[in-house]
């Protein structure tokens, strides 16, 4: 297990000590109408949870780097590997834990930002319009695997921590993004995929493919 943070993520700090004493102010100017109040401090607790997640071992799987559901999954061309790749992209309501974790183990070749548009990350249009954030890594084994957070309509926010040169273990917490948005990984054509549009997935725990083995 890699938790190196508090089960409430550092990010939602802020944001839960606001939530919180507008809640306890509301409660003692008047205890039935601060009811609304504490439900949006609950909110703001659920949307800022980070629980520790199990990390699957087995060689050459590529785990989920977030929570959410599957909306794609295609070959198509990875714009920031320069390469065919296959796309899965899992798309994070604003119920799911929004913490974003390395899928594979390896080293950062390629941070790039682009700024851009906030339509929904539903859409396909987003993976390339939308405020994105690219990491491009070279697993142990000399693969590559590109992971993108992508902004949405309500995401207006997304925080990377690494940078080029740096090692990421799998399910080490890398980013996050504020308020629903998605993240698109590319992985070698050849590896097998094992999620489908529409699965559910977690953070660390699912496994979305199976890297080739070289050799």
């Amino acid at each position: 297990m890699n938790y190196p943070h508090p089960i409430i993520a550092r990010e939602g700090w802020p944001f839960l000590a606001i939530a919180l004493i507008l809640a306890i102010a509301a409660t003692i100017w008047c205890a039935i109408w601060s009811i609304p109040v504490w439900i949006i401090a609950l909110f703001v607790l659920q949307f800022f949870r980070d629980p520790p997640r199990e990390i699957p071992q087995a060689v050459g799987a590529v785990l989920s780097p977030a929570d959410g559901r599957v909306i794609k999954v295609e070959r198509t061309q990875d714009p920031y590997g320069q390469r065919e790749a296959i796309l899965i992209s899992v798309f994070m309501n604003v119920f799911n834990v929004h913490s974003n974790r390395s899928p594979v183990d390896g080293k950062i070749e390629q941070v790039q930002y682009f700024p851009g548009k906030f339509v929904n990350a539903d859409l396909d249009k987003a993976s390339l319009e939308n405020e994105r954030n690219a990491i491009v890594l070279t697993t142990n084994d000399k693969q590559t695997v590109t992971f993108v957070q992508v902004a949405g309509l309500i995401a207006r926010r997304i925080l990377c921590y690494v940078k080029a040169g740096d090692v990421l273990t799998r399910g080490q917490r890398y980013g996050f993004i504020r308020f629903g948005s998605r993240v698109d990984v590319y992985l070698p054509v050849d590896a097998d995929v094992k999620v489908s549009i529409g699965d559910k997935v977690s953070a660390t725990a699912t496994v979305l493919a199976m890297l080739a083995q070289n050799g």
